[in-house]
């Protein structure tokens, strides 16, 4: 009982306390108007302190009424104090300008020892307010810098800034597939501005503000995603003044890409932004061509002092042929042929269209506690049709099959959370508390094409190695709709994690979630006929999943971490029998040391994992029949799988203009557990992983002299030695069947930059692959695309 009033008393104390409390809020620009992001905001003669947000605000909650200092530092710029007096449960606002401007200090990227390392920045994908630093997770960010110097074109080019993340394949060049730590992403996985998003649809880059990835357990905040890692995309967000950017992008083969990108505020309190692209381009690859279209439109509404509402969206069409590449010969070899050569048909095609919508509220309920609450509609289509899975025979005939089919998939999410601050006695709370809910509803449209052998399948045969020794088809074969599958997934879950502060040297993370996920049953409607047919295969799952982590803090810039966690992964599709696969539970295990060295030029951290998948599913090789299976929804659990590894990350800015990302990963993901006989091999290391990748990126620019504005960037990418094609299997005496591995051993690439930049014009130049290195991108062994050759690419751009 002693207890409980004690308990009861702590918490009048802090009622009381709080009671006589105010907040500071305030805005710090430069000298010329524009925003201060990352400037230090320190309050005298206490522990208190944050730093500015990319549009310059900042808070300060829990303040104790009375007159107070506030202490505002940034690197080229003299340290500001300003006095404040706060009143109890009211806002003070005020605004700071300081001395330099932006375009004074626009090149000066040297991080402080306060707020600005990727240790100390909050993540938006982490949902708590806190910095990375204090996650007992590894978390990357890769900013819009780093986009532009780069000259991305792709999602892959981003990702190779990101270490532990490397793209496995690229099937037909119709999509990236990414693995992370030996598991493979897929739309579980991927979000944009915290919603998930189809990977079918290659996104756009020149709409993004930023890219996250959250390595690790992710099960507690986003449900039921693979195990590895978790990819955002943050799109380019409002601004409260008036600015942009118009660039024309030209490269090899035909690249053109022109651009804009426009923002200001409308009102007082409303303000847009609008950005679009359009990209044309051939390929080194024969008759392979691509067109994109893109536009992403949003507003920024603030409602009040205290609520905001973000509501954007963006729009993607795609038009280009898909290619498989070079394929494979007596199913074990990649096929020796020129980098260029394309074995499809001219017309064959692939449309994509893809459409995101989403709307963002954020209240501050009161100093301590902040609810926000996010909608989302997203809605992608494929129109598909192309000769496929390039396998020729050992005599090197290859009989064409086609591939004719279509999607629809409507995709609803909703989500809400509430993160605020209490305080138990000494503990101080940071905690969170959300559900979210969402539906897919995806229809796959089925063909029949008359106009093949009816036998076969087959459009017609060549030969691989010469393809003017039989006469190839040309004509595109008419297809008629035969049926329109129904798949809905509806999927609730309900999660609470509270980050302890015990001291400033030791934080605890503990949390749990429950999810539910429904599979309803597919309905199957004949376009001929007209009748419905239900499939009656509706499946039911749910689990918890707990997280519990521990950081430690020796020294203000170094934290030692540890974390476990289980998740729940639904397996999608069906076996070879047509029942439905049993889900998997995720064990991880995950522990490393984050640094900020030399007065946070620089941050070196270091992570070591280890995860176990009990119910891995892969494609099926054979169908029921034993036949080779064709269909990607027909799935085999092979076993468990093992994933561990280690991972390192540099990052930072070491002197003036200087700008570092690097890193190293090293993974071992083997199957586990398989049955003795006609299963997987047990210890065989699972297809499409290498076990060392590493990447470097150097950008240097030129600060004092006639020569300011003038830089140079390396870039550097290293994926090693994968197996490709399927795992091995066991016969019905436990032997190893015929060997379906292809070995692709490692390579390196190379890239080089070079820019100017003068008042308001930049010309960015990059020559990629300079060596000229020839590898592949394998998926299993029918699709394998070589890598660019030497290309070159230029940007043009004004800014206003």
């Amino acid at each position: 009982m002693k207890q409980f009033y004690l308990i009861i008393n702590l918490i009048l104390i802090n009622l009381i306390a709080t009671a006589q409390s105010g907040i500071i809020k305030g805005k710090v620009t430069f000298a010329d108007g524009q925003p201060a992001a990352f400037v230090t905001i320190g309050l005298k003669n206490t522990k208190k302190g944050t730093i500015t947000g990319e549009d310059g605000l900042f808070t300060l909650k829990n303040i104790k009424a009375g007159e107070h200092v506030l202490v505002i530092s940034y690197t080229g710029t003299k340290t500001i104090s300003k006095s404040v007096t706060v009143q109890p449960d009211q806002v003070t606002d005020i605004s700071v300008a300081l001395e330099a401007t932006a375009s004074q200090l626009n090149e000066i990227v040297v991080a402080g020892a306060h707020g600005k390392t990727i240790n100390r920045k909050p993540v938006s994908i982490g949902k708590l307010p806190v910095a990375a630093m204090d996650l007992p997770q590894s978390v990357t960010v890769i900013g819009q810098k780093t986009l532009e110097e780069q000259q991305v074109q792709r999602l892959s080019d981003v990702v190779k800034n990101i270490n532990g993340v490397y793209m496995a394949s690229m099937r037909a060049g119709t999509q990236e597939t990414f693995n992370s730590r030996g598991y493979g992403f897929s739309s579980t996985n991927t979000f944009k501005n915290g919603a998930r998003v189809n990977s079918g649809a290659m996104p756009e880059m020149s709409g993004l503000e930023k890219v996250e990835v959250l390595k690790g357990s992710a099960a507690i905040l986003y449900g039921n995603v693979s195990p590895g890692a978790v990819l955002n995309m943050v799109t380019k967000q409002p601004k409260f003044k008036f600015g942009g950017e118009v660039n024309v992008r030209a490269g090899s083969y035909g690249l053109l890409k022109p651009a804009f990108d426009v923002y200001g505020p409308l009102s007082s309190n409303v303000a847009y932004r609008v950005n679009g692209a359009f990209e044309t381009a051939d390929s080194y690859r024969d008759q392979v061509h691509s067109k994109r279209y893109y536009i992403n439109p949003s507003l920024l509404f603030k409602l009040s002092d205290r609520t905001q509402l973000l509501v954007q969206a963006d729009y993607l069409k795609h038009d280009f042929t898909p290619d498989f590449g070079i394929g494979s010969i007596a199913d074990t070899a990649i096929n020796k042929v020129s980098r260029n050569t394309f074995f499809g048909a001219p017309w064959q095609y692939a449309h994509t269209q893809q459409t995101t919508t989403s709307a963002n509220l954020r209240h501050e309920l009161n100093s301590n506690w902040t609810l926000t609450a996010n909608i989302a509609y997203s809605k992608y289509q494929r129109d598909y049709y192309s000769i496929e899975r390039i396998q020729a025979r050992k005599d090197s005939i290859w009989q064409r099959p086609l591939g004719r089919n279509a999607t629809n998939e409507d995709y609803y999410a909703a989500q809400v959370d509430f993160t605020g601050k209490i305080k138990t006695g000494s503990l101080e709370h940071t905690v969170l508390v959300g559900a979210d809910a969402d539906r897919y509803l995806t229809g796959t449209y089925a063909y029949t094409v008359p106009s093949i052998n009816k036998t076969t399948g087959i459009y017609d045969s060549v030969n691989v190695y010469d393809l003017d020794k039989y006469a190839r088809r040309t004509d595109r074969p008419g297809d008629t709709l035969k049926t329109v599958t129904n798949a809905p997934v509806n999927r609730v879950g309900v999660y609470v994690q509270d980050l302890i502060s015990v001291s400033e040297k030791l934080k605890v993370l503990a949390g749990v979630r429950f999810s539910y996920l429904q599979n309803e049953s597919t309905v199957a409607y004949d376009m001929k006929s007209g009748a419905k047919k239900d499939n009656n295969n509706a499946k039911y799952d749910h689990a918890f999943s707990p997280r519990f982590g521990i950081v430690y803090k020796p020294i203000p810039a170094t934290a030692i971490f540890a974390s476990y966690s289980t998740s729940f992964t639904p397996n999608s599709g069906l076996d070879i029998d047509s029942n439905s696969l049993k889900p998997s539970t995720i064990e991880q295990y995950e522990v490393g040391v984050k640094n900020d060295l030399f007065k946070g030029l620089l941050s070196v951290n270091l992570t070591l994992y280890r995860i176990r998948n009990n119910n891995y599913a892969q494609t099926a090789i054979f169908n029921k029949f034993g036949e080779p299976n064709n269909n990607t929804s027909l799935k085999a659990l092979i076993g468990e799988t093992l994933s561990q590894g280690v991972e390192l990350d540099i990052a930072g800015h070491p002197a003036a203009g200087l700008d570092v990302i690097a890193g190293y990963s090293y993974n071992n993901i083997t199957i586990e557990k398989a049955p003795e006989k006609n299963g997987s091999v047990s210890g065989e290391r699972l297809v499409g992983n290498p076990n060392h990748t590493a990447n470097a990126s150097v950008f240097y620019t030129i600060q004092q002299s006639k020569l300011k504005g003038l830089k140079f960037g390396v870039g550097y990418y290293y994926i090693g030695q994968r197996y490709a094609g399927w795992n091995n299997t066991t016969d019905s005496k436990g032997m190893v069947a015929k060997s379906r591995l292809i070995s692709v051993p490692g390579f390196s690439t190379l890239d080089l930059s070079a820019g100017y930049s003068f008042k308001r014009f930049a010309v960015m130049a990059k020559v990629s692959n300079v060596t000229n290195t020839y590898n592949y991108y394998v998926h299993e062994n029918y699709s394998i695309n070589p890598i660019p050759p030497t290309q070159f690419t230029g940007t043009v751009s004004y800014k206003f």
